[in-house]
C-alpha cells in the first residue's frame, strides 16, 4: 500500500502533532511533509498529499474536502502569533502589508478592516523582511513563529483572534486537517489518536524546545495558553461563520 502523504505546518503551533505522528506506529505508513501553512494548501489542493494541516480559508478552493480531525490549530482569544502591528491606531492606517505565509490570515484581517474595524487602507503583498517596513501609516500583518520578540517593537499590535472574538464572540479557526479524498476509517482514527498523543506529551516536548533555544517566547504558555487545539462545536460555528464573510468579501 503507498504510503499517506501528509503536508504539515512548521511552525511551533504544529509542534505537537508532528511529535505525535513521528512517536505514533502510523509514521511507518506515511510521508510527514513540513511546510509553510500556504504550501501545505497548494499541495493538497494540486494532489501532491493526501492530508494537509491547511489555512481554513483554502476550503472552498477544493473541489473534494474532508475535515477527518478532532483537532485544529485555533484559539479563544489571543492568539499570539497573527498580529497586525502598527506606529499608528487602526483609524489612521493607510497601507497594510500582508504576510505571504496563510492565506486565512490574509482573509481574517481583510474581513475584521471590512466588517468590524471599517478601514479601507490599501493591501500590498509583502516582500521579505517587511516587519521593517512598518513605519507611518504603513502596518503589517504578521504572523507564526516571526511574532515571537516583537511584542514591544512597534506601537500598536492587534491580536487578530481577540479582535475576531471581540467581535464575534466565538473562538477562531486558523487551520485545520483536511483530506482531499475519503480515506479508511482505521487510518483517520489512528491520525486522531496520534493526535491526542502529541498534545498529551506537551509537557515533554516543551522541555526539549526550550534546550534549543530557537524560539523567542514562553513556549509553555503558547502551546498550553494562546493555541487551542480542539476542533469543538464553538469553533466549527466559528468557521461556518468566517467562511461566510469571507465568501462576501470575495463577491
Amino acid at each position: 500500500m503507498n504510503k499517506i502523504k501528509i503536508s504539515v505546518v512548521s511552525y511551533l503551533n504544529s509542534k505537537p502533532f508532528i511529535n505525535g505522528l513521528q512517536q505514533s506506529y502510523l509514521i511507518q505508513k506515511i510521508d510527514l511533509q513540513t511546510d509553510i501553512p500556504s504550501v501545505c494548501a497548494s499541495k493538497l489542493i494540486e494532489g501532491k498529499v493526501d492530508v494537509g494541516l491547511i489555512p481554513v480559508a483554502m476550503l472552498p478552493k477544493m473541489k473534494e474536502k474532508y475535515i477527518i480531525s478532532d483537532y485544529c490549530i485555533g484559539a479563544v482569544g489571543k492568539v499570539a502569533s497573527v498580529n497586525l502591528y502598527s506606529e499608528v491606531p487602526l483609524s489612521e492606517i493607510k497601507v497594510i502589508l500582508l504576510d505571504y505565509q496563510s492565506r486565512t490570515s490574509v482573509a481574517l484581517v481583510k474581513i475584521l478592516a471590512t466588517e468590524f474595524w471599517k478601514i479601507k487602507p490599501d493591501w500590498i503583498p509583502a516582500s521579505l523582511n517587511f516587519e521593517n517596513d512598518v513605519v507611518g501609516t504603513t502596518a503589517a500583518l504578521i504572523i507564526g513563529d516571526r511574532t515571537f520578540g516583537l511584542e514591544n517593537k512597534y506601537k500598536f499590535s492587534y491580536d487578530l483572534a481577540e479582535e475576531w472574538q471581540k467581535f464575534t464572540g466565538l473562538p477562531f479557526v486558523f487551520a485545520c486537517w483536511v483530506a482531499n479524498k475519503q480515506l479508511p476509517s482505521e487510518f483517520i482514527s489512528a491520525f486522531n489518536n496520534a493526535l491526542k498523543k502529541g498534545l498529551d506529551m506537551r509537557v515533554e516536548l516543551i522541555k526539549e524546545l526550550e534546550k534549543s533555544n530557537i524560539y523567542n517566547t514562553d513556549i509553555g504558555v503558547y502551546l498550553y495558553q494562546k493555541i487551542d487545539y480542539h476542533y469543538d462545536k464553538e469553533k466549527k460555528q466559528a468557521l461556518e461563520l468566517f467562511l461566510k464573510y469571507l465568501a462576501n468579501l470575495e463577491q
